[in-house]
This record gives C-alpha cells, sequence and structure tokens, in this order.
C-alpha cells in the first residue's frame, strides 16, 4: 500500500516505511507526519509484524521538519503535546529499525534516535540544524543525542550546526553498523527478518525503555516544559528564528 510520500509494503513480517519525498529532500511536512505517525500506530497494532524498518528513497534520509511547508497535519495542533512520529516510535512495542540511506538532519535525526537501533549507508550524513535556523528542537533531541554520541559532542552538534558522516557517526556510538549504500536495504531486511517472533521481544524493549526512562524522563520533560504555554503555529516559530503467536498477549499486556 501506498500514501502520497510514504510508501508501505510488507515482507515476510517485516513492515517497510519509505518517506517518499525526493522533490523536497524527504523533509517532513504535515501530512506526512501525520500519515508516518498513523503508519507506525498500524504497524504496532498488527500482531503480524515483527519488525518495522524506516527508510528513506534516495538521495536522502530526510530533511527534518518541512519549514517551506509548515501546514498542520491531521491530528496537529501546532502546540508542543502534539504526538509526534518521533513520540510514536519511542512508544512502540514492535522493533524499529532505522535505514538512514543519506542526509537525516534536525527533526529526523530526532526520528532516526527513536528507533530501537540504526543502520547507516555510508552516504549517510548526520546534522542538528536547529540553532542555525534560530528555533529549538521539540521532538526530543536534547534528550536522546547526548545519550548517543555523549553531552559535550551533542552540544557542538546541536550549536555549530555540522555534519558527522557516517563513520564517524558509528565511532560516537549514534549507529550501530555502517554499510555500503548498495547493501543497506538487503543488510537491514537481514537483520529485520533474524528478530525473533515470540513475546520476549516487545518485553525485552519495555524493559530496556523502563531502563532508559530513569533518566530520559526528565530530559524529555525538560524539553517538553520549555515549549508548554508557546502553542505557537510552524509558521509563527520559524519566523522568529509480527505472527500472532509471536505476541502471545494477554488481554491486560495488549496495549
Amino acid at each position: 500500500m501506498n500514501l502520497p510520500d510514504l510508501q508501505i509494503h510488507d515482507d515476510d513480517g517485516v513492515r517497510i516505511l519509505t518517506i517518499d519525498r525526493p522533490a523536497a529532500k524527504n523533509a517532513l511536512n504535515g501530512p506526512l507526519r501525520s500519515a508516518l505517525r498513523d503508519a507506525l500506530g498500524d504497524a504496532d497494532r498488527d500482531d503480524s509484524v515483527r519488525a518495522v524498518v524506516l527508510t528513506g528513497i534516495d538521495p536522502v534520509f530526510s530533511a527534518g521538519v518541512d519549514f517551506k511547508q509548515l501546514e498542520r497535519g491531521p491530528g496537529e495542533s501546532g502546540g508542543p503535546l502534539d504526538i509526534t512520529p518521533a513520540m510514536a516510535l519511542r512508544a512502540m512495542r514492535t522493533p524499529t529499525i532505522c535505514a538512514v540511506n543519506g542526509a537525516c538532519v534536525s527533526g529526523a535525526l530526532e526520528v532516526a534516535l527513536s528507533c530501537s537501533f540504526i543502520i547507516a549507508s555510508d552516504r549517510a550524513r548526520f546534522a542538528d540544524t536547529h540553532a542555525l535556523l534560530g528555533v529549538i528542537p521539540t521532538w526530543g533531541l536534547t534528550a536522546l543525542l547526548p545519550r548517543a554520541v555523549g553531552v559535550r559532542k551533542a552540544r557542538q552538534m546541536s550549536i555549530t550546526g555540522e555534519f558527522v558522516d557516517a563513520h564517524e557517526a558509528l565511532r560516537l556510538g549514534l549507529v550501530n553498523q555502517v554499510v555500503h549504500h548498495d547493501d543497506l536495504l538487503r543488510t537491514v531486511m537481514a537483520i529485520a527478518h533474524r528478530i525473533p517472533a515470540n513475546a520476549a521481544v516487545p518485553e525485552m524493549l519495555g524493559l530496556y525503555a523502563r531502563g532508559e526512562d530513569l533518566s530520559l524522563a526528565g530530559a524529555l520533560a525538560a524539553e517538553t516544559a520549555h515549549s508548554v504555554g508557546r502553542r505557537y503555529d510552524l509558521a509563527a516559530f520559524t519566523a522568529s528564528g509480527s505472527a500472532t503467536a509471536a505476541r502471545q498477549r494477554t488481554p491486560e499486556s495488549n496495549r
């Protein structure tokens, strides 16, 4: 199934979501943000889906939020408490693999960091350009990036907007693996198909999430609190600067 700007298809229990706005560098406008959020929710509720792969149409993964098309998507109020694609990813019980095929910038970096893990093409590049645009991140970057690369490197990336290439990202711990560009999807799909189809996987992800939340929640809350009460729209903001058996859920353990 394909939606405008988002390709969706299944491969033996793996749901592949491909951002498809190459003319806009796969930037996330309102309708695409909503479509991606909904597709993630649908995949997480589907017992036949054992893993989700998120990638973009070449040559980039995503340039982040589309500041040229600032309309709100369905279900968006324009406030800081909207359910974002990054937030939807962090709430998922299904493993998510981000296959970064090119530039991954700002909001897209927040999306990638919210996945279970990241496999990068050797053409991938990562940057946080919020400061260069005169805006602050609201999808979790100030909490997630320091946990991936360390506080000092995260500060440097955010304040300067400098890019980090794939191999440096691997050295820093931002990504799990770097592969030749032409091997990216083949590698990611092989990993996805190795994920066991049993109830232990979502339970294990839940344990990891709870462990992270002991320290992550405070940082995320601080970022959200900084935005509460602003109730900006994006224009004003930028102008200012797996199988059913795999799950084996009881009714009490369902979402």
